[in-house]
């Protein structure tokens, strides 16, 4: 089924009733985005196969959730396996994705990260007895898992992304039935390889895969997946909310983001530039939380520019797998068109390009390399600030004045992620408060991480991920007062 020869991959097709399945009919193809060759042929499931995996689900949820001590030992067990596994994991990512290979290898650490964390909130699941006897009854409190749970995740980050949702699924005690993205199913599949060995109840656990539209609206409508957990696109989480309406799903949806890094005359600059380079090329800038917007308070724009331009040129294009390489592939032509048609009506526009900017290749055949490139004068009319680019850009406008940075910084229909650079301390906690949005780094350019929630405000979606509130994104508070005699 794949030629990309991996242990891991020894069994593939869909996963229901605890087994794989082989599965014939129509497929999809697998490719490197370094290359486009194709890496693996795959069955391309649609609603017969959801219905399948959602009935198994239901099965496994009718016997009864795990005790809270299986569900601690199975998320322990599962982040050995990535430990365990992690080089070969990594390999897999990037052979699918085209991220380099040491930050595949750092995906697979900080997947592992959200199965550790959420042990530590299994225990807060447990019934409880308030203190209080209000209306002369004894109130218990149970923390019940919400039913089946469908999760749906993006190409960026095929295992971390997954993490979250699942990590949080097993504490809560849900069955769930993983979609992952089309492009980038073959890390799910490998995952479900080191799971079965682990040999949770038949059901526990379901993957499918490939028809998209099909599958979700199994997702959606089927009574008995009570929970729909989706990192992608804002146009898609619009639609499953409309889709699940009907049926009064709990939504947890981490969509779009169109982050601004604002920068502070006060600010130090070399550390600002550091942490914007490190931030902005992640999976070669194809992710919802990295920099889209770069606001510079314009007394020091142009040294902040030739900072980061330094750092820029210093950065080596290629495929993931190469020794060396910084910043990978992206995902296919379209992203690669995406990007092109940013920079061009920037500079249509007044922008000026300072590193890249002159495409490497236009991807026919040879992979979608898109150069780290730098643009400086960049308006707020410019695509590049009104859309998400997801691409290897960094788009630097000015400002003048707090009042009008936060303006700039806040004026987007999205709020997932921001970062302030400050040598202000209240400052930051000026500018923190008035923007909107679900994770604001100040003086620093980090990422979500697995002890703390994360999610978006505004059109960036809803609910949380991460920490104990994003187990309980899977939970259902029933109260049972009981009489007393």
């Amino acid at each position: 089924m794949t030629p990309l020869d991996s242990p891991l991959l020894a069994l593939t097709g869909g996963y229901w009733d605890g087994k794989f399945h082989a599965l014939t009919g129509a497929t999809i193809t697998v490719r490197d985005p370094a290359s486009y060759e194709a890496i693996a042929t795959l069955p391309r499931m649609g609603a017969e196969h959801a219905t399948l995996a959602v009935a198994a689900a239901v099965r496994a949820l009718a016997a009864g959730p795990p005790d809270l001590e299986r569900r601690k030992r199975a998320l322990i067990a599962v982040a050995d396996a990535h430990d365990a596994n992690c080089d070969e994991l990594a390999r897999i990512i990037t052979a699918e994705n085209g991220k380099p290979l040491a930050e595949a290898i750092g995906e697979v650490r900080y997947a592992a990260g959200f199965y550790r964390d959420a042990v530590r909130h299994v225990d807060g699941l447990a019934p409880r007895t308030l203190a209080e006897e209000p209306r002369g009854c004894t109130w218990r409190v149970h923390a019940r898992p919400a039913g089946v749970a469908a999760l749906i995740t993006p190409f960026n980050f095929p295992l971390a992304m997954l993490a979250k949702k699942l990590s949080a699924a097993i504490a809560a005690g849900c069955p769930v039935v993983v979609k992952p993205a089309e492009k980038t199913p073959l890390s799910a599949i490998a995952l479900f390889g080191l799971l079965h060995r682990l040999e949770l109840p038949p059901g526990t656990l379901n993957l499918v895969y490939g028809d998209a539209p099909a599958i979700g609206r199994v997702l959606c409508e089927h009574p008995a997946v009570r929970v729909i957990s989706f990192t992608g696109s804002t146009a898609v989480g619009q639609w499953l909310a409309a889709a699940c309406a009907p049926h009064m799903k709990r939504l947890s949806l981490e969509l779009g983001g169109n982050a601004p890094f604002v920068v502070f005359a006060d600010a130090d600059l070399d550390h600002a530039a550091e942490q914007l380079v490190a931030n902005k090329f992640r999976c070669s800038g194809q992710t919802c939380v990295c920099t889209n917007r770069v606001l510079v308070e314009a007394s020091v724009a142009e040294a902040f520019v030739a900072r980061v331009a330094k750092r820029v040129a210093a950065l080596t294009l290629g495929a993931g797998a190469a020794v060396g390489t910084d910043v990978g592939p992206l995902i296919d032509r379209a992203a690669f068109d995406k990007v092109s048609r940013h920079v061009s009506d920037a500079v249509e526009r007044g922008a000026r390009v300072v590193v890249g900017g002159v495409t490497a290749s236009g991807g026919d055949g040879v992979g979608a390399f898109f150069p780290p490139t730098v643009l400086s004068g960049v308006t707020a009319e410019a695509l590049a600030s009104q859309e998400e680019t997801f691409g290897p850009l960094i788009a630097v406008g000015t400002f003048s004045g707090e009042a009008e940075g936060i303006a700039r910084a806040d004026d987007t229909a999205y709020g997932l992620a921001a970062y302030v650079f400050s040598a202000d301390l209240a400052r930051l906690e000026r500018v923190a408060q008035a923007l909107h949005f679900g994770h604001v780094g100040l003086n620093t350019a980090t990422g979500p991480t697995p002890e703390a929630p994360f999610g978006g405000m505004r059109m960036s979606g809803v609910g949380r991920e991460g920490g104990e509130q994003g187990v309980h994104e899977y939970v259902e508070w029933q109260t049972t007062p009981i009489g007393l005699p």
